[in-house]
């Protein structure tokens, strides 16, 4: 929309030289959004070699769930090492170095270290250099299908100055000149874009036709090959594979998905406020913010740059990178904050000035570090308000957490009636201070889809039932813990120790603080056999260089404290290492919600602090060694998108054979038993033995790994890592397992992801009120009904916040962005996740919204500028759907409509 406005070009293809790596989800993104081709290089070298000795180096990539080519997308894949000027002319990088005249004396750039550099074309040498040159060109077009071929010339730092440019220009013109004006040679050679390439490669694709016998072709162009999967995990050369980047800087990994669901959720408050208001009054606010959110979205794009959140970027830009992200959140916070009064009704319109009464429950004080909970002060005869919003499409059922400076407190709604709650301490990660002086106070809530519901904590509430006390057991090793108010503690000894609800019972070892297995309420159990581990390594930020296997890494002793209450249990260890302060600590947690997702999940809560020379150059890992058959199979996401079968090979090392997990991972047995970790941030992930899953947490490594940073990777910083971990059967035992395309998450885990992805944001007030005034009931339900299960509202937003106020009114002004989930039939949909339909209902955008009319829907590309929907591949329903109102999408598809609000 940028380019859009500022110099009229809708870009129509993608280049992507430099990420380690490429997903089939950015493909279809890109067809999405009106874009044809794509150029991409970072490819395994065995991959290029099998590609380029089929000339198939060029072709069309295909979605793997899409059986109608309507994702169909042309690819160009570049064949050499790099993209600098020794790789892209031809396959002798020693020539191509002569050819790159910004490496002549006078400037900067290094010499070539072929030993035969650059020289200026004269009269005298230009036949010679001419057919030196042409002859690379000859022999890099052996590995393409056409006549048309693609030279860039360039690389990362290149036309700093018009003398460097010129020096280029000068010289290939006088080589460009010899060649076409010699017949003979039967070639012509111009400078051209990116753009001029494929569009002589179409034409001549149209007049000639490249097809090989038996080749599954593509309408979307003719003469190549389809092709789908994806390219991970990348090696340049030997065994040096680029897997160590999934898991560097694993805490800016985390602050990124927490900036991107803060936007989110910021973007959804401003479409509310705009659209129920349309009086200048009430528009100040939300104008008055454009700025700053149109810098948050900005700060969080740039992150996403492949030195960003990747983790491979230097120190001082490291910290830049954060320093941005976190004003970002600050900002978006404030406006939540203010969002929230004016949608409970609570706070006049007039001004936006003065400031919130609320404050979110986590605030952050610094760029690194870890976020701080405010604690509830509780004192008697006082009451405070909890705010929760819901960012999700359905309303959200589930057991909530606030931290409260004192125990003897009341939970109400907003209607001022009491409800049941739960006390239990802090527990902090700390071994001389486990038992914090803090307390946290549990309830189920029920917040409307993307809506607003307000509690309050109370304290000294007549005829109210106190939050009831956990009760805790303390392991003897772990000395003495002294028993805090208002608990009642007692010590155990066996080796054995378990926690429960309805569906699961879960049983850790008390010697080693970890747990063991899984027995569910229908009599099935499952080994878990937690570990923690380490490898030593000797990588970098991009690569991982284990040297040997992981070895544990927990001795016998810790301390181990369980809590158990009637909402929630959780066991907490802090475990003995051979370190003095443990590089981690952690907790496992399950909830007794009743008709919640949560009562089927496994907590896992890791509290991970690599610091200190002593743990240089290790890589720490958690390990679940289950009993389930998965032969070295298992399934990782691409983007939180889509997911990739992943197979485990002896012939390469274990560091290709790590995966990214950006969301979830997941192995399944012949019988049809799954287990799925579902992860808050994007990490690495391997499955090296039968029925083994191990996730990477942290890395910390002292070299430079020789790909550019220069530098080793010692930032390390102290971090929570929360994965959800669920055991699921199938009731169809269909097995699956064997074929190529990837399996399907259940649409249990689907929503147990989006819980995780985009959880519920908690506002307190900053200040308490007496007890004796009761306000009125408060909340906020924008949504006319749930929205069917697997329907994911993407992005509901403002696109142009800074030119709202300018925009003509029959103009849309707001964009709603639908995504179908695919989910895996053959297991339970039934009551246990909480669903009351699925998308094979439509959903009416006209009827969507409570006292909102939908106005001038429009149907348009995921980028909002293509309204002629025909170009992007969608079904025909599509267009002619939001004339009605009809929102009709198949499974995997993301669908995007421009509309207008107006309050009825």
């Amino acid at each position: 929309m940028w380019l859009n406005e500022t110099i009229g070009v809708i870009p129509k293809n993608s280049w992507a030289i430099d990420p380690f790596g490429y997903s089939p989800t950015m493909a279809y993104l890109l067809r999405r959004m009106g874009f044809e081709n794509m150029l991409i290089q970072r490819t395994h070298y065995e991959l290029k070699k099998e590609l380029a000795l089929n000339q198939n180096l060029e072709y069309v990539w295909r979605q793997s769930w899409d059986a109608e080519e309507r994702t169909d997308i042309f690819v160009h894949m570049m064949p050499f090492y790099s993209y600098d000027v020794p790789h892209t002319c031809g396959p002798e990088p020693a020539i191509c170095c002569q050819f790159d005249f910004a490496r002549m004396y006078g400037f900067p750039y290094e010499r070539c270290p072929w030993g035969e550099h650059p020289e200026e074309t004269t009269q005298e040498n230009v036949k010679e250099r001419a057919l030196k040159l042409l002859d690379q060109y000859r022999k890099k077009s052996t590995l393409y299908r056409t006549n048309t071929l693609l030279v860039p010339l360039g690389d990362d730092f290149r036309y700093v100055s018009v003398d460097e440019a010129e020096a280029q220009f000068r010289n290939y013109q006088m080589l460009f000149d010899y060649i076409n004006s010699n017949p003979g040679l039967n070639a012509e050679a111009n400078f051209g874009t990116l753009d001029d390439y494929f569009r002589t490669l179409r034409d001549e694709a149209d007049r000639v036709n490249y097809s090989r016998p038996h080749e599954i072709g593509s309408g979307e162009i003719g003469g190549f090959p389809s092709l789908s999967g994806d390219f991970f995990t990348y090696a340049d050369r030997q065994q040096d594979y680029w897997s160590g980047y999934y898991v560097s800087r694993p805490f800016f990994k985390a602050v990124d998905r927490v900036l991107e669901h803060n936007l989110r959720s910021a973007e959804m408050l401003m479409a509310f406020l705009l659209g129920y208001c349309q009086r200048i009054q009430c528009e100040k606010l939300p104008t008055g913010f454009s700025y700053k959110l149109t810098a948050a979205r900005r700060n969080l794009a740039l992150f996403q740059h492949h030195d960003g959140v990747t983790g491979t970027a230097k120190d001082h830009v490291v910290q830049d990178y954060g320093t941005r992200m976190h004003l970002a959140l600050q900002d978006l916070q404030i406006f939540m904050s203010k969002a929230i009064e004016v949608l409970l009704g609570i706070r006049h319109e007039k001004n936006d000035q003065p400031p919130s009464q609320f404050e979110p429950a986590q605030s952050r004080s610094k760029y690194d570090a870890q976020p701080v909970v405010k604690a509830v002060s509780a004192r008697e005869g006082t009451v405070q308000t909890v705010v929760l919003f819901n960012p999700s499409e359905q309303t959200r059922n589930e057991v909530v957490m606030v931290t409260v400076e004192r125990p003897d407190v009341t939970i109400l709604d907003s209607n001022w009636t009491c409800i049941k709650s739960q006390i239990s301490p802090e527990l902090s990660h700390d071994k001389r201070s486990t038992l914090s002086k803090r307390h946290r106070v549990y309830w189920k809530a029920s917040v409307p889809a993307m809506g607003l519901q307000t509690y309050y904590v109370a304290n000294g509430f007549a005829g109210c039932e106190k939050a009831i006390p956990a009760q805790l057991r303390i392991s003897v090793s772990s000395g003495n813990i002294s028993c805090p108010s208002p608990y009642t503690c007692s010590k155990f000894e066996s080796n054995e120790a378990a926690i429960q609800n309805e569906h699961l019972t879960l049983t850790f070892s008390t010697k080693f603080g970890l747990l063991q297995k899984v027995s569910h309420s229908d009599g099935r159990q499952n080994v878990i056999d937690e570990e923690i581990d380490m490898y030593s390594s000797t990588g970098g930020a991009y690569l991982f260089k284990p040297e040997g296997e992981a070895e544990p890494i927990i001795q016998a002793g810790g301390i181990m404290v369980i809590s158990e209450g009637h909402l929630v249990q959780e066991v907490y260890s802090y475990p003995m290492t051979a370190w003095d302060k443990s590089p981690i600590s952690h907790s496992t947690r399950i909830y007794n919600g009743h008709n919640t997702i949560q009562e089927h999940i496994i907590e896992k809560e890791y509290h991970v602090e690599l610091l200190g020379h002593e743990l240089n150059d290790r890589e720490l890992i958690v390990r679940y060694k289950t009993d389930i058959e998965n032969k070295r199979i298992f399934y990782s996401d691409l983007n939180g998108f889509q997911m990739s079968r992943r197979e485990s090979y002896d012939k390469i090392p274990t560091q290709g054979n790590y995966y990214p997990i950006p969301s979830l991972a997941f192995m399944q047995g012949p019988h049809g038993d799954r287990f799925s970790v579902h992860t808050r941030q994007s990490l690495g992930v391997a499955s090296l033995k039968d029925g083994w899953l191990e996730i990477m947490l942290d890395r910390r490594l002292v070299r430079d790994d020789g790909r550019g940073l220069g530098q080793g990777v010692m930032d390390n910083r102290a971090m929570n890592v929360v994965f959800h971990i669920l055991v699921e059967s199938n009731v169809t035992e269909a097995n699956q397992t064997t074929g190529p395309h990837p399996l399907n998450p259940s649409l249990l885990s689907h929503l147990v992801g989006a819980h995780l992805n985009y959880p519920l944001h908690v506002f307190i007030a900053k200040k308490s009120e007496e007890i004796s005034v009761q306000p009125p009931p408060r909340s906020f339900s924008p949504l006319a009904a749930s929205l069917p299960c697997d329907l994911h509202i993407v992005n509901f937003k403002v696109p142009r916040p800074l030119k709202y106020t300018q925009q003509q009114l029959e103009e849309p002004r707001f964009a709603l962005v639908f995504q179908r989930r695919h989910w895996d039939s053959s297991f339970c949909r039934k009551a246990r996740s909480e669903c009351s339909s699925v998308a094979d209902v439509p959903v009416n955008l006209f009827y969507m919204f409570k006292n909102l009319a939908v106005l001038n829907a429009k149907a348009t590309s995921l980028n909002l500028l293509h309204d002629d929907i025909e170009i992007l591949g969608y079904g025909d329903h599509f267009g002619d759907g939001a004339h009605d109102g009809h929102v009709l999408i198949s499974p995997m598809e993301i669908q995007a409509y421009k509309l207008e609000l107006r309050p009825h």
